[in-house]
């Protein structure tokens, strides 16, 4: 008998053992949208769930859409030394069956993809270079990181800093310079972007209000591989969410896009 609790003993350790370097997270949410005074009510949901198991310098993560009963993405990357192999395994549909000038795909494309990359720190300088010949230096100099990638006709420099307080972000892609920066200012998180879209995030008797404009997005055309889509107009939201006790969110947000107002409650694990 001794022997028989031994044994089970040593077979729940082996399985917790087992069980330690896999970790469950997932999030579920129900929404409703009163879609404005143009159109109709939708009430919306979603969940998901992810799996990730870890074994030495290797990582597996698997995600399923429980909504639309089926796996969203299948990721396995490994750490050997220097090199960084990293697999997309889930070929996803991603094509939009229908045209509603909102953008997409239009023809499908294997999703699939294998990525081999190398880190290697060379006086202060990281250097990485990856299966697309495209190589990265990355480097910190008087609190400033400044990232260059050599591409073939796509060479990008970025370089992001915290100067008084403020985090800034300069990109330089090809000639086109965007910018971003974001700052706490009295408990307020604010944010602001070379597109001209602001933020704004505090509290508020136990809640958290975000205020946020969003500038105007050109039209896209059509091609052969996207659908077109529309230009989308300057407009403003303001979202108010409350964590509850029992550990889920609920939030509301209005749109002056449509003048429409979505309530949803959500929970994540």
């Amino acid at each position: 008998m001794k022997k028989l609790i031994a044994l089970s003993a040593a077979a729940v350790m082996a399985s917790s053992a087992a069980m330690a370097d896999i970790a469950l997270s997932g999030s579920a949410s129900v929404s409703y949208d009163d879609g404005g005074p143009d159109a109709v009510s939708a009430t919306t949901y979603d969940a998901s769930v992810t799996i990730t198991g870890t074994s030495g310098g290797s990582t597996l993560t698997a995600s399923y859409d429980l909504e639309a009963d089926e796996v969203s993405a299948i990721d396995l990357t490994t750490t050997i030394g220097p090199v960084t192999v990293t697999a997309d395994i889930w070929d996803e549909v991603s094509i939009v069956a229908t045209d509603d000038n909102e953008g997409g795909q239009r023809a499908e494309t294997d999703d699939t993809s294998l990525v081999v990359s190398l880190d290697v720190p060379v006086g202060g300088v990281t250097l990485s270079l990856d299966d697309d010949g495209d190589v990265t230096a990355t480097a910190s100099v008087a609190g400033v990181t400044i990232t260059h990638t050599m591409s073939d006709g796509d060479d990008t420099t970025s370089a992001s800093a915290s100067i008084a307080g403020i985090d800034v972000t300069v990109e330089n892609d090809e000639g086109d310079t965007s910018w971003d920066l974001a700052t706490t200012v009295s408990g307020v998180a604010l944010t602001l972007d070379s597109d001209n879209d602001v933020s704004a995030t505090f509290g508020l008797a136990g809640n958290t209000l975000t205020v946020t404009h969003n500038a105007e997005v050109a039209a896209v055309a059509e091609d052969d591989d996207n659908w077109g889509a529309d230009l989308v107009a300057a407009h403003t939201t303001v979202a108010i969410s409350r964590d509850l006790t029992s550990g889920a969110t609920l939030s509301a947000t209005y749109d002056t896009t449509d003048d429409s107002l979505t309530l949803e409650a959500s929970v994540s694990f």
